[in-house]
């Protein structure tokens, strides 16, 4: 699986306390067959203790998943730039895991 995203319109926060916020877009390819839903996930590398939370979606074979598919805690870091990772797992209907794709990105770029 492959997965890339954009910030895109993500409000810039600098306080270390994140806002619950709407997902950015994801681009995504390589799903695996079977695939029903897709869990995303985001940790800061450099604070990896802190959850940003992330949400789980229907799948139908699109590649994009568009802004506000869900909400999270957004990027937040306290000073300066962060390293984050988003991870995105592809379940079946059983909500086994069929593949897994991490992406990551500074914040703010």
């Amino acid at each position: 699986m492959d997965l890339s995203f954009e910030w895109g319109d993500t409000p810039a926060c600098n306080t270390g306390w994140p806002d619950v916020i709407d997902s950015p877009v994801f681009e995504i390819k390589d799903v695996p067959e079977g695939t029903q839903k897709l869990k995303f996930s985001l940790k800061d590398l450099d604070a990896p203790g802190f959850s940003h939370g992330g949400g789980t979606i229907s799948y139908d074979a699109e590649t994009l998943i568009d802004a506000g598919a869900f909400t999270y805690k957004g990027p937040c870091p306290p000073n300066g730039k962060h390293e984050y990772q988003w991870t995105m797992t592809a379940l079946d209907f059983y909500g086994d895991k069929l593949g897994t794709a991490k992406a990551v990105r500074f914040f703010p770029e």
